[in-house]
């Protein structure tokens, strides 16, 4: 089960290193340079990824996630912890250069809207260009905001 688990964290190693993020809010046409950063490093031996970001601005909490292969769904997930006490949990995939994360489930916050990302990988692996979508009745998403992350190192 273990050689299974490692196998499939595998996946998991274009996130890798530190990370600087760009948000683009609607009606924006350039992202400003926030000093946004993100860092992935791999925990035990490759047993999962840890995810932890800054975004210097009071809107955007920092915080923390664990990345790791869930056997009983079949699937990655997120659990996703902020400064605010936030806990959630997101089904997260990797698909010929696609990141997805998926919150449409009950967990162990608040369950007002859905949340979910796509982000797609440049050819390189230096670049993800991301778009984060918010659905406050659970059914109809709308763009909450666009992310650029820009491999640093």
């Amino acid at each position: 089960m273990a050689a299974q688990t490692s196998e499939r964290n595998k996946q998991l190693a274009p996130l890798i290193g530190e990370w600087s993020m760009a948000m683009i809010m609607p009606g924006q046409e350039e992202p400003p340079d926030i000093g946004a950063r993100v860092t992935f490093e791999w925990m035990g031996d490759k047993a999962f990824v840890l995810e932890r970001w800054t975004i210097p601005i009071p809107e955007a909490p920092d915080g923390l996630a664990l990345i790791g292969w869930d056997e009983g769904r079949g699937t990655f997930l997120q659990h996703y912890f902020d400064e605010r006490g936030v806990a959630r949990v997101y089904e997260m995939g990797f698909a010929r250069g696609v990141w997805t994360l998926e919150r449409a489930k009950p967990d162990f916050s608040a369950f007002d809207f859905s949340q979910r990302f796509t982000g797609t990988f440049s050819e390189d692996g230096s670049r993800i260009d991301g778009t984060f979508e918010i659905a406050h009745d659970h059914r109809n998403w709308e763009k909450d905001f666009d992310g650029i992350y820009t491999r640093v190192a």
